[in-house]
């Protein structure tokens, strides 16, 4: 990450060196039209996120814990606002903040401490609402689910994982084109990335979501899917506030 011209660029702004200047003069930021990633590049990297998309991780425990408290709705929805919320830190690495946030421990920290805090009193309120989903089924209904919220929540929590900005600061700068725009290469290929994890997330949304609806046909089985579901999360949560940095 320190050996891109990006990178170089912002630790030269004082004008270290001519490498430096040279490095900010065709950097991310200047005008001129470069190439994107070759076509081996581009198979490199797909090939390299759906093997990282397919590996079991907190993305996917937290879909898994939508699935069980809210649903298939509330699941998809999940995916697509974690997604968002990923995408925006992919910006973050493309522009630089990336960089500067894994460098900080402090800042690291608080984002990590407050994601983590998040995911448990979220899997704390699918908890509280369990008898409420219980009761709603006995009466032969469904609690409804806020398009709004559940795409918020899921945005909230794609910003709040700070391993995503080390983890795309390590993956996304060994397949940009040196002579190409950097910033641009690197909102191109998250993108891609993003998509991937859609698709594969997606997937995980519809298979718990299934196995939900045995659950739900009887309301106090929905009970004890609801707690599971919540109990995920809260211990995503957990397992986030008390990891170490790295």
């Amino acid at each position: 990450w320190h050996d891109s011209p990006y990178s170089r660029c912002l630790l030269g702004s004082g004008g270290v060196s001519v490498i430096v200047a040279d490095a900010c003069d065709s950097g991310p930021m200047s005008g001129t039209m470069s190439p994107m990633p070759s076509a081996a590049q581009w198979l490199a990297f797909v090939a390299t996120s759906f093997v990282i998309v397919a590996i079991p991780g907190p993305s996917q425990l937290f879909i898994m814990g939508r699935a069980f408290a809210g649903g298939r709705r509330a699941a998809l929805l999940s995916v697509l606002g974690n997604a968002a919320g990923v995408y925006v830190q992919v910006v973050a690495v493309a522009v630089g903040l990336g960089a500067l946030i894994a460098a900080s421990s402090t800042a690291y920290s608080i984002i990590r401490v407050v994601g983590g805090l998040y995911l448990v009193w979220l899997g704390i309120s699918a908890i509280r609402e369990r008898r409420a989903l219980r009761e709603a089924l006995s009466a032969g209904q469904l609690l409804p689910t806020s398009t709004r919220s559940s795409f918020g929540q899921a945005v909230l929590v794609g910003l709040t994982n700070p391993k995503v900005l080390v983890a795309f600061a390590a993956l996304l700068p060994p397949f940009v084109n040196p002579s190409g725009i950097y910033w641009v290469q690197m909102m191109a290929l998250g993108l891609v990335f993003v998509v991937i994890a859609i698709l594969g997330d997606g997937l995980v949304a519809v298979a718990a979501s299934q196995a939900r609806e045995w659950f739900v046909t009887d309301p106090r089985r929905a009970e004890r899917m609801s707690v599971a579901g919540g109990t995920i999360l809260a211990g995503l949560g957990c397992f986030v506030v008390f990891t170490a940095r790295r």
